[in-house]
């Protein structure tokens, strides 16, 4: 056996980056095992323009955890990794470095421009890939995927014609989150809510034609935070049961600025409780309106849109806007539109008083109002009226609702189940058009329409009004609206080819301001892309091969076994992977489990954030402490349903762990241990390696049911305890001056048992002992999982276990009485069982070195102060007569126990104040809680030391 010295420190950063590339040059990710039972998981795809953080190096941690455990069980298990293009991230990255060149996009045409983002791909691109790297993760890099790779573009483009074609695609006009900055329409994942100070004010609408309320008013006041959206409305909505209000409904309003009339409707959305119960409507402009326009039967092609793509005041449809507002950012407009109400006397103002009682009018009243931001871009959100390309997310929803109710995807923990039938059970269509230039192009070519008599319809449709007896134009929409959507440019033209009369011609056009003339028909191309979670979705397949018909790679491993993803991201790209995993694979499931974990929060609870200054770098960890403590760290906090709080000391306790498992080994190599020759245990005749032995056996079957039930937190504290507690510091002070062949032949096997049991959660440095120790015909991450072929020896157990007993809890007396450590004391046991008799006798040597007891006298203690120690069925005397200072050690005690006890009794009060516990801080609270337990175990611990006393 060839063994080379351990160093005297364990220094992660030294072994980490050596046996990273060690493994991945050899292929040591995915070793060829063909007739082996294939075990896969994806990776949620990092955006290839992100860098690692700490949520980031959690998803990925769980994910390492269960990839290395399942190749150490001999599967062939698949890790797919890959990146994102990430459409808007990776767009404004490119802008902004042409930016600080005084260059910009609309420089370059559509593909130089996406040249330029392939090129910073190329050179700037996938930073995180090598930070995953110093993770340790394990994943397949020979076949790194990316999403805009060619084969996943010919995945991307054949869902989106099949789904059209199935009629489960389809172009509508709706409201979206629409970003003014970036001129996008963006998911609700990109929208973060922001609580900003606004103002709530009230207007009056004058009802038209001289009618009037039962009170003899002859308007009705509405209220709103967006003044500006009244140039765009539509309707004002009252409860049909409000009786303030049913003498008007289906009458008209005479809108103040604009002179544009429309009706009162019924509503429900409208709350007889809230303000003055009326409600103005702009459909084109708030979610909740679009749905009030709808029941009243606007349909949304009639529906108003004041704002063009940079949320400026644009002429409505009906060219009612006056042209003072015209061009004018929504925030300016909305100032000139509350003076311009409060000039004509339609701004009913809020009345408050000051502090001399007298009331004081102001134009509005302040709120906090809950306000959408784009994430990306950084400004208000506006809901906008525009045609986008929707997926009908209700149909496809169907199957993977009945495969989470049948079992066939177990969601775990169990509790989201709930989260996530409510929201497939009420899912609205979704959004997967996109407004940029890098990305998955839409493959549709739109053409001119055709009239009722078959011929083209060319140009533009012009919208004309005639103010003062002028006409005046408007507004045009383009004729081009026939989409012919199909994988290649070809099969578009042989489509166009079946729609149009057989003497036209047929041309494909990359001017986006083409227009077809005669019989030339010119198809141009959808200018959109797609959403990058559509593209996303496709992964557990995609990446697999599919749709190629002999992808042995996919027929081999889809489904997948198992993903891991945060919570955050289920309806985004889970239910959305389900979604499309079904539809496209004949009902299989993309996944059998879906593992989610929660959020990585600071040490206080809270979400973490630059504002805030509380993100925690994982990378600098790692510099610190080394990737095997983060990582353990990130194991052992995991616990199914809850956040993870940030502790750095718990990270540094691990990279301790790491430590003291390396001192283990050196010591065990210094006395001529090396590795083991064998998986099955050796032959044991020692109660202690029949102990150590039978240990193995229950730690293995403990971590083997934890990571059957994804508890991470549970599997490593099973590993962690049986290294740190029973093999450290038991085992191997228990055999110390007993190196005998069987316990070196024992000692060597259980510490290879744990190199492989440790591995999946400190890869680097039990492959850096598995490799120190001695010759292998493997390295230790395709090594075999454990198979001891043992039992537990239950006397061997019992006798060792009254040793630890006896240690124990003869060192805790000590410590508790003040005795030094190190002082021999007499030990009486009268009448002791046979058992008992018989343990003592067969270790007299190992109580008299650990627990430092001259031999245990089996006769009646004599008179005076004692304590009693208990082991198993035994209640060992210790005389103290000599031994402490007796009166002292009680004055001492209880004093120390009043201020234990008055502590605890001080905070047990104010913990009982709901008043505090509702109004201050949770942290505060929580150390408030902290403090009352750590003062109540002090309380006991020393109670318990005076009863020793006597």
């Amino acid at each position: 056996m060839t063994e080379t010295a351990l160093d005297k420190t364990f220094d992660p950063a030294a072994i980490e980056a050596k046996w990273y590339a060690h493994w991945e040059d050899k292929g040591l990710f995915r070793p060829e095992r063909p007739e082996a039972v294939p075990y896969t998981i994806v990776n949620p795809p990092p955006n290839v323009t992100g860098s690692l953080h700490i949520g980031h190096a959690l998803d990925n941690t769980l994910q390492d955890i269960v990839i290395r455990y399942e190749r150490l069980r001999g599967k062939d298990a698949l890790w797919v990794v890959g990146t994102d293009h990430a459409g808007i991230a990776t767009q404004m990255v490119v802008e902004r470095q042409m930016e600080a060149k005084q260059d910009k996009r609309s420089n370059y045409s559509r593909e130089a421009f996406v040249d330029k983002v392939w090129e910073w791909k190329r050179e700037s691109g996938g930073t995180i890939t090598g930070q995953l790297r110093r993770l340790g993760c394990s994943m397949d890099w020979s076949r790194e995927q990316f999403t805009m790779d060619p084969h996943f573009t010919t995945a991307v483009v054949k869902v989106f014609v099949d789904l059209y074609n199935q009629g489960l695609i389809y172009r509508d006009k709706r409201l979206v989150n629409w970003d003014p900055k970036l001129k996008t329409a963006i998911s609700d994942l990109e929208v973060e809510t922001q609580e900003i100070k606004g103002g709530f004010w009230h207007f009056r609408y004058p009802l038209a034609d001289g009618v009037t309320l039962d009170n003899g008013a002859d308007h009705i006041v509405v209220a709103t935070t967006r003044p500006e959206t009244m140039l765009a409305d539509m309707a004002v909505a009252v409860n049909a049961e409000d009786p303030r209000y049913k003498s008007v409904i289906g009458k008209e309003i005479l809108q103040p600025l604009t002179g544009r009339r429309f009706k009162v409707v019924a509503d429900e959305h409208a709350d007889p409780e809230l303000g003055s119960g009326a409600v103005k409507i702009t459909p084109g402009h708030d979610f909740n309106d679009f749905d009030v326009g709808k029941r009243a039967g606007i349909k949304p092609a009639d529906m108003l849109n004041m704002f063009d793509a940079e949320a400026q005041v644009v002429q409505t449809q009906d060219g009612l806007v006056p042209e003072k507002y015209l061009g004018q950012d929504r925030f300016v407009v909305r100032q000139m539109i509350v003076e311009d109400m409060k000039a004509a006397g339609f701004l009913v103002p809020h009345v408050t008083k000051n502090k001399d009682g007298e009331e004081v009018e102001a134009d509005f009243e302040p709120r906090t109002i809950a306000t959408p931001f784009g994430d990306r871009g950084g400004v208000v959100i506006e809901p906008w009226l525009t045609d986008q390309w929707y997926v009908d997310a209700e149909t496809l929803a169907q199957p993977p609702l009945q495969a989470v109710r049948d079992g066939r995807i177990e969601i775990v923990p169990k509790t989201w189940e709930k989260t996530f039938f409510n929201w497939m059970e009420n899912i609205q269509p979704w959004c997967v058009s996109r407004q940029l230039w890098w990305g998955h192009r839409i493959p549709a070519w739109y053409g001119p329409s055709l009239d009722g008599d078959g011929a083209l319809q060319t140009g533009d449709i012009i919208r004309m009004i005639a103010p003062q007896g002028n006409m005046q134009e408007i507004g045009r929409t383009r004729m081009d609206t026939t989409p012919f959507v199909a994988e290649t440019p070809e099969e578009a033209i042989a489509l166009a080819r079946q729609f149009y009369p057989s003497d036209c011609t047929i041309e494909i056009t990359d001017d986006p301001n083409a227009r077809s003339e005669g019989k030339i028909v010119r198809l141009r191309r959808d200018e959109d892309v797609l959403d990058t979670w559509f593209s996303s979705a496709l992964w557990p397949f995609a990446t697999l091969g599919w749709p190629e018909a002999d992808a042995t790679l996919y027929q081999r491993h889809y489904p997948n076994d198992l993903l891991i993803s945060g919570f955050d991201i289920l309806f985004f790209w889970d239910a959305r992977m389900a979604m499309q995993g079904m539809h496209f694979n004949e009902g299989q499931v993309p996944w059998k489990r879906l593992y989610l974990h929660g959020l990585v929060r600071a040490a206080d609870g809270q979400k973490m954030s630059k504002s805030k200054g509380n993100v925690v770098d994982p990378l600098g960890l790692i510099d610190q402490y080394g990737a095997d403590a983060l990582r353990f760290f990130m194991a052992a906090m995991e616990s199914q349903g809850r956040d993870v709080k940030m502790d750095e000391k718990r990270v540094e306790g691990y990279r301790n762990f790491a430590t003291k498992l390396w001192n283990a080994a050196r010591f065990c190599q210094s006395n001529g241990i090396g590795a083991s020759q064998s998986v099955a245990a050796p032959a044991a005749t020692s109660a202690v390696n029949k102990w150590i032995i039978g240990d193995v056996v229950e730690t293995l079957a403990e971590l083997d049911k934890a990571m059957a039930e994804l508890r991470f937190d549970a599997a490593a504290n099973a590993i962690y305890h049986f290294v740190w507690d029973q093999f450290c510091d038991w085992y191997i002070e228990l055999v110390k001056g007993n190196f005998d062949d069987e316990t070196k032949a024992v000692a060597g096997w259980v510490l290879d048992q744990i190199l492989v049991m440790l591995h999946p959660f400190m890869p680097f440095v039990t492959e850096e002992l598995w490799d120190k120790l001695g010759d292998r015909p493997c390295e230790l991450i395709v090594a075999q999982w454990p198979a001891p072929e043992a039992a537990v020896d239950t006397e061997a157990k019992r006798e060792v276990e009254w040793l630890i007993a006896l240690v124990g809890n003869l060192r805790t007396a000590k410590n508790e009485l003040g005795i030094a450590p190190g002082a021999k004391l007499d030990a009486y046991l009268p009448d002791p069982s046979a058992a008992t008799r018989g343990i003592i006798e067969r270790n007299a040597a190992a109580i008299d070195r650990l627990a430092r007891l001259n031999a245990i006298q089996f006769a009646p203690a004599p008179a005076g102060a004692a304590m009693a120690i208990g082991a198993g069925d035994a209640n060992i005397v210790v005389p103290l007569e000599g031994v402490v200072d007796i009166a002292a050690e009680k004055s001492r005690l209880e004093k120390a126990l009043a201020v234990s006890q008055k502590e605890a009794k001080s905070l047990e009060g104010r913990l009982n104040n709901p008043s505090f516990v509702e109004k201050a801080k949770p942290e505060a609270v929580d150390k408030a809680r902290a403090d009352h337990a750590a003062h109540a175990a002090e309380a006991e611990r020393l109670a318990a030391a005076l009863k020793r006393l006597g």
